[in-house]
């Protein structure tokens, strides 16, 4: 089974878990397994059905975004990461 990294400010949502295995053969299918497995996660995570603007997902160093976004192919090996956008501060 494929595996995703959960970084550490939704960890609270997956009792502490930071790796959690989860089936599915596109991105799309690993992250709705992942939700429920962990129902408190979809908010964090999607827009009705649409990934959060803010939710970037990668397999290895690539972006699905630049791949085939949740309809990326993935298998069973692959290991994929939520890398949640940080935004705040301001310019000087």
């Amino acid at each position: 089974m494929a595996k995703i990294r959960i970084p550490t400010p939704l960890r609270a949502y997956t009792d502490g878990a930071s790796d959690i295995e989860v089936a599915g053969g596109t991105v799309g299918e690993a992250l709705n397994n992942l939700v429920e497995q962990h129902p408190d996660l979809r908010a964090h995570l999607f827009n009705d059905d649409e990934l959060r603007s803010f939710v970037n997902i990668f397999i290895d160093d690539e972006d699905i975004r630049f791949l085939g976004g949740l309809d990326t192919e993935i298998n069973n090996d692959d290991s994929l990461r939520i890398i949640p956008s940080i935004a705040g501060g301001r310019f000087k």
